[in-house]
């Protein structure tokens, strides 16, 4: 393989410059905050996952352990973070941003939005399109690169809706022949989702890798003391990863974590790959019985799970 020539790492560095100036990167408080770059990316993380340990965000940030624990004990002492008891591991405590926290993160994300619509503002539909290309193809030549890794898991984002309607669609329709009705319920329980959405009590999950989105779920609040677990998938070519138990995983720790007693799901029997899922969990079967729906005699199940149990054991 051929090295990067003088020229090429020049224009590199030029660019970091550049990019680096334009996002304010290089002031001391990002966003006009009171927050390092450093401090905004990890209370990223804490807002997107359910639970973390600290030895995970260490790992998947590449952070110095040392560091980053002195980083999250101002957070606590800010009142920004909790750490409670793990409940796999009692050696070892999660930790979960506080309503001060999350109100610091959500401040900060709104100033990044304004931030970047400022950027785009000046642009016209086909310079967008041309910049929204450019950086997708920078991301996907330099990861591509990296360090390997099965998949990530991340957050909501603007784009994601539109996908996941679009191919529970596809992939319904052509591995059980359901019809466009099962696109038209997806679509309206995500618009709804999106439209009610309560950031204290609701979340989603996104799998992805390489850019590519590989599965997602969702958790929906159904009253104060129950949740319900919303159109988990996976796509077929990542499926045996380990994907599917591990979105429903999220879901069930953040479940508990909110103070919800009962996580509730209605499916359908012919999706047995998710139903074995749902039972590794402790799931169980409350209620089912025949439908037809989607165009096709199905079986409809409601399964629950006890959130005030012990967690099930492999």
């Amino acid at each position: 393989m051929p090295s990067a020539t003088p020229g090429a790492i020049g224009a590199i560095r030029k660019f970091n410059r550049f990019y680096t100036k334009q996002l304010g990167l290089l002031e001391r408080g990002l966003l006009g905050s009171d927050f390092s770059l450093t401090e905004a990316r990890v209370m990223y993380e804490l807002a997107h996952r359910s639970e973390p340990l600290a030895s995970e965000l260490a790992r998947d940030l590449e952070l110095d352990f040392g560091y980053l624990s002195r980083l999250l004990k101002r957070f606590e002492l800010a009142g920004f973070l909790r750490r409670l008891r793990s409940r796999s591991d009692a050696r070892q405590s999660t930790l979960q941003l506080t309503r001060a926290g999350r109100s610091a993160f959500l401040g900060l994300d709104r100033a990044a939005r304004r931030q970047v619509a400022a950027l785009l503002r000046p642009l016209n539909g086909a310079e967008r399109g041309e910049l929204l290309s450019s950086m997708q193809t920078v991301e996907r030549l330099l990861e591509a690169r990296g360090p390997a890794r099965d998949f990530s898991v991340r957050g909501l984002k603007a784009g994601d809706v539109g996908w996941i309607v679009h191919r529970q669609g596809l992939l319904y329709a052509s591995e059980y022949g359901w019809d466009q009705s099962y696109e038209a319920l997806v679509a309206e329980i995500l618009a709804s989702f999106v439209k009610n959405f309560d950031p204290e009590r609701e979340h989603a999950w996104v799998a992805e890798r390489g850019g590519q989105i590989l599965g997602s779920v969702f958790l929906v609040r159904a009253s104060a003391s129950v949740a319900k677990l919303r159109l988990l998938y996976v796509e077929p070519a990542a499926r045996g990863l380990g994907i599917g138990a591990h979105l429903v995983k999220l879901c069930i720790h953040y479940a508990r974590s909110q103070g919800y007693q009962t996580l509730t799901l209605w499916t359908n029997d012919v999706l047995v790959a998710a139903r074995r899922i749902y039972q590794a969990e402790g799931f169980r079967l409350v209620k089912e019985e025949p439908h037809h729906a989607f165009g096709k005699d199905l079986v409809g199940q409601n399964w629950d799970l006890d959130l005030k149990a012990p967690p099930a054991t492999p």
